[in-house]
């Protein structure tokens, strides 16, 4: 995996976490923040735990894949990334000729209302 794919599984992962961390475990919130969050290594991570870098890759693996059906069942940061591209595009509009955009003013506001 290229550092730029693990950086935007960090990135992911810690967006999933932001919405979703509060329903993990306490043990798969503290990997997670370790790992994630810390950047911690496995082993750093099974030193301070006295467990093996096996188990807290498996602790870590399945953290992320309920990260992952949470997200799959609740769309939460989904809904957020759809809402920002919105956000972006009115700031973007405001920043030229607002007259000139009514349409995809309303448009854009269409679209915020639709996200749920």
């Amino acid at each position: 995996m290229t550092s730029e794919e693990m950086l935007g599984k960090t990135n992911r992962v810690n967006m999933l976490f932001d919405f979703y961390g509060s329903l993990l475990t306490d043990k798969q919130r503290t990997f997670l923040g370790f790992y994630f969050h810390d950047d911690y290594s496995l082993g750093e991570i099974a030193a301070e735990f006295d467990i093996s870098r096996q188990a807290v890759y498996e602790h870590i693996k399945r953290a992320e894949q309920t990260l992952e059906d949470y997200e799959t069942k609740l769309q939460l940061v989904a809904k957020h990334e759809q809402r920002k591209a919105v956000a972006d595009r009115v700031e973007a509009i405001f920043a030229g000729d607002v007259a000139a955009r009514q349409d995809e003013l309303k448009e854009l506001v269409r679209k915020l209302y639709n996200i749920d």
